[in-house]
């Protein structure tokens, strides 16, 4: 009769050399969902998408891509505020949004006091500006204008609230362009009053908070593709 053979208890080893195969399919599945995720959007906002893009190469390790148009127009804007004299500091602020380039005006700099005239220092950096929207590629930019103002009531016989104070720096804003031979179907110009603060008004008492309110009394210009 032949003898069985003692089983061993002991279990088979692992396979070492295939461990890799886990890590590759965790990565083939993270792209799979990224790409998925891309194709959900309705649309592409083209300088969200480059500035994720910049953030995922310096996490990666690579060089930051900074000859993207958008990245360009920000970087010449902020130039043309900093070489422009008698331009405080703190009176433009430039940065993104999910459409392109934003460049906030503080009213108090680039307006007289209670109108929509518009100073010399904004008109002398608005025809900056307007300059660099004639180069490739950025002619075919659009440029929106956006009056905004605290929120203290105005009463005067030209503004009897302050929607027409921001709509009218607004349009004022869009006329300098006109004049100094923008083509007008690039431009629009919105008045929002009070509606859409950068900061809080007032603290958690409802006391007002003044150097909030001046930075919410401003012009916003949006230059996007």
């Amino acid at each position: 009769m032949a003898r069985r053979r003692k089983r061993s208890s002991a279990p088979p080893a692992a396979d070492d050399g295939e461990d890799w195969l886990a890590t590759y399919a965790d990565a083939i599945t993270l792209l799979m969902a990224f790409f998925v995720m891309l194709v959900s959007f309705s649309k592409v906002e083209l300088p969200l998408f480059e500035q994720v893009q910049a953030g995922i190469k310096e996490e990666l390790g690579g060089q930051v891509d900074s000859d993207k148009p958008i990245f360009q127009l920000h970087s010449k804007v902020q130039q043309i505020i900093e070489d422009t004299d008698d331009v405080p500091p703190e009176a433009v602020d430039v940065g993104f949004d999910d459409q392109g380039v934003v460049i906030d005006f503080a009213s108090g700099s680039f307006f007289e006091p209670a109108s929509a005239d518009l100073t010399e220092q904004a008109k002398l950096v608005l025809g900056k500006v307007k300059r660099e929207l004639e180069v490739p590629p950025y002619d075919l930019f659009f440029v929106d204008a956006e009056g905004h103002t605290d929120d203290v009531p105005i009463e005067t016989e030209r503004f009897p609230s302050n929607w027409e104070l921001s709509a009218a720096r607004a349009a004022a804003v869009v006329r300098h362009f006109i004049e100094r031979g923008m083509e007008p179907t690039r431009l629009k110009a919105a008045g929002y009053a009070d509606t859409k603060p950068k900061v809080p008004n007032r603290d958690i008492m409802e006391e007002p908070i003044p150097e909030n309110r001046a930075i919410n009394r401003r012009v916003t210009v949006r230059l996007h593709p």
